[in-house]
């Protein structure tokens, strides 16, 4: 596959111009905190880049649980394939 039929956010190139435009975005929104007054409700989110690291702290536990979650309720490969009583109602007895 040619680099021009590759979508535009799977191009090597890009990957990297994305992360650093990622990287400034935070940083610019980390820098922001020290010049905007923020009204907080609790004493931790005036802490520095409390929305930052929150939410990274967050999109991470947000991971964790949704791959134990998957952990719980996996089920067998050929979980749906199993059709050893099809055909067959309770009683043992063949219906359409």
């Amino acid at each position: 596959m040619s680099e021009q039929n590759i979508h535009w956010l799977l191009r090597k190139e890009n990957i990297r111009k994305l992360w650093i435009g990622f990287i400034i975005i935070l940083m610019l929104t980390v820098l922001a905190g020290f010049f905007v007054h923020q009204h907080e409700s609790f004493g931790i989110e005036d802490s520095v880049g409390f929305f930052a690291w929150y939410g990274f702290v967050t999109c991470v536990g947000m991971v964790v649980f949704a791959k134990l979650l998957g952990f719980v309720l996996k089920r067998p490969e050929n979980y749906y394939d199993d059709d050893t009583n099809q055909g067959l109602n309770e009683n043992g007895v063949e219906h359409d």
